[in-house]
């Protein structure tokens, strides 16, 4: 028999060979493509083991692998040039749980893998992983991987411990291990190599061989090592071919440690691009609306092309202008559209005279040059309460229309700001005092004892009433046709909200019943207020300050709220006798703006519903409108009672999703949903009806002036 470091000192060898033997040959292409599909496990990589490539940045892939006796259910994002997040769920067949309702066996974990080093003309692409660094820690491992594509082969060495390694490593429970970085001798004495070798056929083949380092056998904290490996599998070496019929979609087949067939089949996308391309249509005035007067053929154009709320203004040679952004998803793109319907309406060319046969011929009737309009102040509000001021010469708006300015020069000609603060005095024309919003909501919620996956599909409906700038009346129902939300745990001691399954687990609810006011003041400060039903769970008084400091860079706030408990299954009732009564929080907020590489960094710190107090820290991740969220929380808290709080971090992922992604057409709507555990009461909030920091946005300076590129787009 031949020891497993002995094939593992030949494979490196015989890689080692076959690298310096290949070297001259073909062309070498410093890319990870087209060698970037999925491991059994969802990462990057062969079929059991992780490549040195990563997914293209913006690029998402989920799917489902299985190779008895493990299914995966698997999601793999690359929010940041070179970093790879995947999360997945490992399923083992035919291994019960601890508890009968939970079915199979599960495990949850989050993998990452950082590509250091990118591929060049004469060195490999290097990633380090870290695989599973949190709990229990069944799946684990920390490896260092280098891959070198010399086209149509892309070779693959790495060295990895725990999973790949000797032995299993231990639970870390709450902490993070990476002994790779902590312990690197022990790393390196509990390592092990791997490798393989693809081969693109095709574009839509591939062919896969792998040396697999894994002893099953010796893995006794694997809960199926007992029942499927007490003795070695037959061989560590797996062969499979993977197939692409489309861009979007791969199939894996393979066959893996000497005795088991596997599948796995993956979905690929571009977050952020639509899925239909979206269609801006040109304004078209009628012809019996141009000898109306100028302010009304503007405040009609503008509400044919996704405005309200119009107020327009003409003081001399200035034109002012207000507009209600209902329509375009970003500001600045919504400044576009304004801006090309009035040089519609300011270009052409009025006046009357009957020409041949009866016909009207138009003619221009040019105003003397006292009255000539000669600036333009575009103002766009969202709710009245107005957000960024564009102004410009109408001379210089004309030539860029005409293309006789460039984009980068009439942006220079023109001033934006998002300080203003007032609008003009003038009826509002077009005013929606009535809207709604009625949306599909979708949530789930893992790892409850009754059952690993739970989850309610069903539709939000909110009516709003807006008698005045910046409020509104908001009464919200929830509706779930699809609820199979329950739970066999026993809420804390001291809930605030282990005891939401009593809320969640109905089929209709009052979701809010409020009022809320935003105001904007002068040096750009904005308030908020809103009191009423806040949320499924929570009634009372919330409140909130913010400020964009540093030209936009930060975003500085501070906020808390006086709430009291709703009574479950009841409308308007709150609960008596409640364990802490009123909840009282309070929070210093901070919100780093990184336009450069589309992210958010927020830091909420303070007192939290339970009294425990600390930070959360949330990254934020855009693509074109898709956010992807992920927040992890340092608290402290000793204020509990219940062993399954006490030093406990709250941590999720959330993503939001524009309509505008689906429908071909521009939309202001998204759809968000989050994956968080629900059994724990540490570093909780209620939910914030028109949060400040999300309704300031992009509308501040540092935002602003990435996106003004986008007025002609």
């Amino acid at each position: 028999m031949v020891s497993g470091r002995k094939i593992g000192r030949r494979v490196c060898g015989g890689f080692l060979c076959l690298l310096i033997f290949l070297w001259p040959a073909g062309p070498v292409l410093a890319t990870d493509e087209p060698f970037t599909g999925p491991t059994n496990q969802g990462g990057t990589g062969l079929l059991e083991t992780p490549t040195a490539r990563v997914l293209r940045e913006g690029q998402f892939r989920f799917g489902a692998g299985q190779a008895d006796p493990y299914r995966y259910y698997y999601g793999t994002v690359s929010p940041l040039k070179g970093l790879e997040i995947g999360g997945r769920i490992t399923e083992i067949l035919d291994v019960p749980a601890l508890t009968a309702g939970y079915g199979n066996y599960k495990d949850k974990a989050i993998d990452l893998k950082w590509q250091f080093i990118p591929e060049g003309k004469w060195w490999p692409a290097v990633a380090m992983g870290i695989m599973d660094p949190q709990g229990t820690r069944l799946f684990s491992s920390q490896y260092i991987v280098a891959s070198k594509q010399i086209y149509p082969f892309d070779l693959t060495l790495g060295f990895g411990n725990g999973r790949y390694g000797k032995q299993p490593l231990s639970a870390s429970g709450e902490s993070l291990k990476m002994e790779m970085l902590t312990d690197n001798a022990s790393w390196r004495s509990s390592g092990q190599f791997f490798g393989g070798i693809q081969y693109a056929v095709t574009d839509w083949l591939t062919l896969i061989a792998e040396y697999s380092p894994i002893r099953y056998e010796q893995l006794t904290t694997d809960p199926a090592q007992a029942r499927y490996f007490p003795t070695a599998v037959p061989s560590k070496f797996n062969f499979g071919m993977r197939l692409k019929p489309w861009d979007w979609l791969e199939a894996d087949v393979s066959y893996q440690r000497g005795n088991q067939l596997g599948i796995n089949l993956s979905v690929a996308f571009e977050l952020g691009k639509p899925l239909v391309p979206i269609y801006y249509p040109p304004y078209q005035e009628k012809p019996e609306f141009q000898l109306d007067p100028l302010t009304g053929r503007i405040a009609r154009a503008l509400h044919d092309s996704g405005f309200s709320g119009i107020g327009i203004k003409r003081d001399g040679d200035q034109l002012w202008i207000e507009a209600a952004n209902d329509t375009y998803f970003f500001t600045m793109k919504a400044v576009g559209m304004a801006l090309q319907v009035v040089n519609q309406i300011l270009s052409k060319k009025v006046g009357s005279d009957r020409g041949p046969a009866g016909e009207e011929k138009k003619e221009e009737r040019p105003d003397p040059p006292e009255e000539r309009i000669r600036t333009i102040h575009l103002i766009l509000t969202d709710n009245g309460t107005p957000l960024v001021e564009f102004v410009t010469q109408v001379e210089d708006l004309g030539a860029f229309y005409a293309e006789e300015l460039k984009l980068s020069e009439f942006l220079q000609l023109s001033k934006t700001r998002t300080d203003v603060w007032k609008t003009p005095e003038v009826p509002k024309s077009y005013w929606r005092n009535f809207d709604y919003v009625l949306k599909p909501d979708f949530k789930v919620f893992l790892n409850d004892p009754s059952g690993f996956v739970k989850y309610r599909i069903g539709a939000l409906a909110n009516g709003l009433y807006t008698p005045w700038r910046g409020g509104s009346f908001v009464a919200g129902v929830l509706g779930y046709p699809l609820n199979t939300v329950s739970s066999s745990n026993t809420p804390s001691a001291t809930p605030v909200r282990t005891d939401i399954v009593d809320y969640q687990e109905q089929k209709v609810e009052l979701a809010l019943l409020l009022f809320n006011q935003i105001e904007k003041f002068d040096h750009e400060i904005y308030g908020r207020v809103a009191a009423g039903y806040l949320e499924e769970q929570y009634a009372g008084l919330d409140w909130e300050v913010a400020k964009p400091v540093l030209g936009g860079r930060f975003t500085l706030g501070v906020s808390g709220s006086v709430v009291k408990k709703r009574e479950p299954h009841t409308a308007f009732s709150l609960k008596q006798n409640d364990w802490k009564d009123p909840y009282v929080t309070g929070f210093f907020n901070v919100r780093l703006n990184l336009p450069e590489v589309e992210m958010n960094i927020d830091l909420k710190n303070g007192q939290f519903l339970a009294g425990d107090r600390g930070t959360v820290v949330t990254v934020s991740k855009n693509f074109n409108g898709v956010v992807l969220s992920a927040w992890y929380s340092v608290t402290g808290t000793s204020v509990f009672k219940d062993d399954f709080n006490i030093g406990y971090h709250d941590k999720g992922i959330a993503i939001s999703i524009p309509l505008r992604m689906f429908t071909g057409r521009d939309s202001r709507t998204a759809y968000s949903t989050g994956i968080t555990p629900w059994t724990r009461d540490v570093a909780q909030d209620i939910v914030h009806y028109n949060g400040l920091f999300d309704f300031i946005g992009r509308n501040n300076g540092v935002y602003v002036e990435k996106d003004k590129p986008m007025i002609n787009k």
